[in-house]
């Protein structure tokens, strides 16, 4: 493959999506956003799979549904075969299945739950209870309490009444296209839920959630773990170099 350099680098940026639709367009929108670019020459080439059929990452984790691993893999080898050189996946729950991928792989991926601890870590001032909302198969397998912890950084969850009357009605609605106050007020409460708890921060930690989440009603920071792996995706394709085949 021949070496071509575009804005000071020679990455690809492939995106692993669908996980759902619309979070992929947003998170792409976010990524064109975060380019300082003025003509389209500036910004990085980019390869989007976005394949809906991926069974449910909760049900796979909770209820023992289909495991999405085969999915995962085929698009990441789309991506590779596609001229990536790097992968991200907007999908929280997806980087549960991330161990049996990413060694197969044969291209870095960036984690988008390590880049949204390293923010929290980052912030000031600093963040000792992050509030999670995210669905319940996140929730469960601990994805964020573990990188969390790591960092010295509390996770608090919501409860199982307000996790199944608020945060997973609203994101399975966001899913199917809705928007306004039907989705955005049970996550304001269940965000207000996690502030009474001691959150100084709240993750929305699917991305389908900041589509339906205003970050002006809250209190405290939201952090949107969508634009933070743009963020981390930007700076790795701007700093890490890529040799032709």
């Amino acid at each position: 493959m021949e070496r071509i350099t575009v804005n000071g680098s020679s990455e690809i940026i492939g995106i692993l999506g669908g996980m759902g639709p619309a979070a992929t367009a947003d998170f792409y929108a976010k990524l064109v956003s975060l380019t300082p670019a003025s003509t389209d020459q500036e910004h990085p080439r980019t390869v989007i799979w976005s394949d809906p059929t991926v069974p449910d990452r909760t049900a796979a984790l909770l209820q023992r549904g289909p495991d999405p691993t085969p999915w995962l893999l085929r698009g990441s080898e789309i991506l590779h075969a596609a001229g990536a050189t790097l992968i991200a996946i907007p999908c929280n729950t997806a980087h549960a299945f991330l161990p049996g991928i990413s060694e197969q792989v044969g291209l870095p991926i960036v984690h988008m739950i390590d880049a949204v601890t390293q923010h929290l870590a980052a912030m000031q001032p600093p963040v000792r209870v992050a509030g999670l909302l995210a669905t319940t198969g996140t929730t469960r397998a601990g994805l964020y309490q573990e990188w969390l912890e790591r960092a010295g950084i509390s996770a608090a969850v919501p409860d199982e009444t307000s996790q199944e009357t608020e945060v997973m009605p609203a994101i399975r609605a966001l899913k199917a296209g809705v928007r306004g106050a039907a989705v955005a007020q049970p996550l304001a409460r269940a965000a207000g839920r996690l502030i009474r708890q001691g959150a100084q921060a709240v993750i929305a930690g699917c991305t389908e959630i900041p589509l339906g989440l205003d970050p002006e009603c809250l209190p405290i920071p939201v952090v949107d773990p969508a634009l933070v792996l743009a963020r981390a995706v930007l700076a790795h394709a701007r700093t890490v170099p890529w040799e032709a085949e």
